[in-house]
């Protein structure tokens, strides 16, 4: 199991250095990297879906909920570009941390990453949906982040 894993994301490395709009990027994807504390960007792949995150994780519960809050405003802003909008989750428990945390995201449903032949179909919705979502945080995180001060 773990070295499937392994497997998988360092392929999907691989495939992210090919790609035209993230092989001349320093770093490809910003993640954990927003400039604000307890928000991230996350992929997650399970035996069931795939899916492309925006989190917050802000320890302090009223820190975490004003930026929920506060994306909400900006619905329009984060949800353009995926058709059919994303999928707002106030409330969350990690199952590997067991953290509290709201979640923004999309789901590809009904692929398992153990098959390695969907590989490719995962790669490529990580990779699709993660520009967006990153280009739309983007786009508000200077105003999120004087929110939060």
């Amino acid at each position: 199991m773990r070295r499937l894993k392994t497997d998988f994301w360092q392929l999907f490395d691989k495939r992210c250095n090919v790609h035209p709009e993230l092989k001349y990027r320093k770093r490809k994807w910003v993640l954990h990297k927003t400039k604000i504390k307890g928000v991230a960007l996350r992929f997650d792949v399970s035996r069931e879906d795939a899916l492309v995150i925006l989190e917050l994780g802000n320890k302090n519960e009223n820190k975490r909920l004003k930026a929920y809050e506060f994306l909400e405003k900006y619905k329009p802003v984060i949800e353009d570009g995926f058709e059919n909008g994303l999928e707002w989750e106030f409330y969350y428990e990690r199952e590997d941390s067991a953290a509290e945390v709201c979640r923004i995201y999309t789901k590809l449903k009904g692929v398992d990453f153990h098959r390695q032949n969907q590989w490719p179909e995962i790669y490529n919705f990580f990779i699709e949906n993660m520009l967006k979502l990153e280009r739309n945080f983007l786009e508000i995180r200077d105003i999120l982040q004087e929110e939060l001060k």
